[in-house]
């Protein structure tokens, strides 16, 4: 027998009836990813498992190098099929690793292999799915439709013009939503390379030739407003670290104009700025309904010789320890100051900040919303069993579990929806230790209540869906 059975991670009876009537049949709200839209117009289909599997996906590339397999065999110029070989090479390795879950949890649930992933089977995957995934059961949208997939979150610059937002919002026989999420992050990275490159970009997106703080604020705000009336619920920020330091609007004009001109911008000077357009764009989302989502706490490409090979976002980045707490603070209080506070989720790359995060959120919890401040669901290297295990005790230890907008993918792959069904299990299995151990009464109707707003109503209601 598998061990993805049916109550793979449910040890105990109240476990396995608490997912079997409140989790298992949830929709999925997968309010933040990183998928192609484009990939979901054309409704692509994938020529093999490489394709979909270890295209893009830093978290399969980070565990086969570290079997010592060369580059070329793992983002370069090897064939599809060898790639996919070293990846089953590695996997039997990965006890342990949420990785060895997820991938068996995509085999069956996808196409049915129940079979553990290794050496000896590989040929064998590697032959049904090539079979499967080119037909039409397997093309973007029939992935997504079979997924349960209700509504998606992607990620886009501010400079995109979402053509493929709105092509899919006109297609009558797709009735998920896909809509766009505000990352304004290459706006706000004053003091990294390619600044002046992006304003520019940003002056042709809008229309505003940006040459001074007013104008550039006003062509976010105007790339907001399109985002918005093509169903944007959400922005995002990716921070290395969360600044806070005001600064007069001359100040801020007189930086962004140094930057501008070509010069320099100093770690102090770019807080500035960072720190006066986070606030300005925190009341810019809560005038729009926009919920602002912070993720902070990533030392990113920290192997200078792989990222000029490879660039970002390839499996060099690692965990932070700078502390924030301060900022953060600092931040949502002035927002809270102007009466600009937007529903906010926060995330750390920091597993050690969840009290710290859990505290933060209870200061600036707002009238007429269930948990207006959020912390974000176990991000990245916290997206582990005991990483979510931990983020769900801490938030319930010192906030109110109850009314948390739940799990994302967070991924650039289509077969990760059973992420989901990952944190269900173990949402399920934490709230049943509660209850067996006597800590909480066996309620049907308070459990039922928490666990189906957890994996779907709450997110429904907190993004106005």
């Amino acid at each position: 027998m598998s061990f993805i059975n049916d109550n793979f991670l449910l040890k105990s009876k109240t476990a396995q009836d608490l997912y079997k009537k409140f989790a298992e049949n949830q929709p999925i709200i997968d309010y933040h990813c990183h998928i192609n839209p484009y990939d979901i117009y054309t409704d692509r289909k994938f020529d093999n498992i490489t394709q979909i599997w270890l295209g893009g996906d830093h978290y399969k590339w980070r565990l086969i190098r570290t079997m010592g397999v060369c580059e070329e065999e793992i983002t370069g110029s090897q064939s599809d099929k060898e790639k996919f070989m070293r990846f089953a090479e590695m996997l039997p390795l990965a006890i342990g690793n949420p990785m060895y879950h997820w991938t068996h949890l995509e085999l069956k649930r996808y196409f049915g292999y129940d079979k553990p992933l290794s050496p000896d089977t590989a040929e064998e995957v590697w032959a049904l799915t090539s079979r499967l995934l080119p037909t039409e059961e397997f093309s973007a949208k029939n992935i997504i439709r079979r997924s349960g997939v209700k509504m998606i979150g992607t990620t886009d610059d501010p400079t995109d013009d979402l053509r493929y937002h709105k092509l899919i919002s006109e297609d009558k026989d797709f009735d998920v939503l896909v809509l766009p999420s505000y990352r304004p992050d290459k706006a706000l990275n004053i003091e990294k390379d390619g600044f002046t490159d992006y304003i520019a970009r940003l002056s042709d997106a809008s229309g505003i030739a940006i040459s001074s703080l007013d104008e550039l604020k006003k062509a976010l705000s105007l790339r907001l407003e399109y985002f918005a009336s093509l169903g944007c619920r959400a922005s995002d920020h990716g921070l290395d670290y969360v600044p806070f330091a005001l600064a007069s609007d001359d100040e801020v004009d007189r930086i962004l104009k140094s930057a501008i001109s070509g010069e320099k911008v100093s770690l102090d000077d770019a807080d500035k700025f960072k720190t006066h357009m986070l606030v300005y764009l925190g009341g810019e989302y809560a005038r729009l309904g926009i919920v602002m989502q912070i993720h902070y706490g990533a030392q990113r490409n920290t192997n200078t010789k792989m990222f000029k090979r490879l660039g970002p976002d390839t499996g060099y980045d690692c965990i932070s320890t700078r502390c924030c707490a301060e900022a953060i603070t600092a931040l949502l209080n002035e927002l809270e100051k102007q009466n600009s506070l937007p529903k906010t989720v926060i995330y750390s790359l920091n597993g050690g900040d969840n009290e710290l995060i859990d505290s933060i959120i209870g200061c600036f919890q707002g009238e007429g919303v269930v948990s207006k401040i959020q912390h974000g669901s176990a991000w990245w290297f916290n997206d582990t069993k005991s990483g979510m295990e931990a983020q769900l005790k801490s938030l319930a230890n010192l906030s109110l579990l109850g009314g948390f907008i739940g799990m994302l993918t967070d991924s650039r792959s289509l077969l990760s929806y059973t992420r989901h069904e990952y944190f269900r299990r173990i949402l399920c299995a934490v709230i049943a230790k509660w209850v067996d151990d006597g800590e909480y009464p066996y309620d049907e109707k308070a459990l039922g209540k928490i666990i189906s707003g957890i994996c779907y109503e709450n997110a429904r209601v907190y993004f106005n869906l």
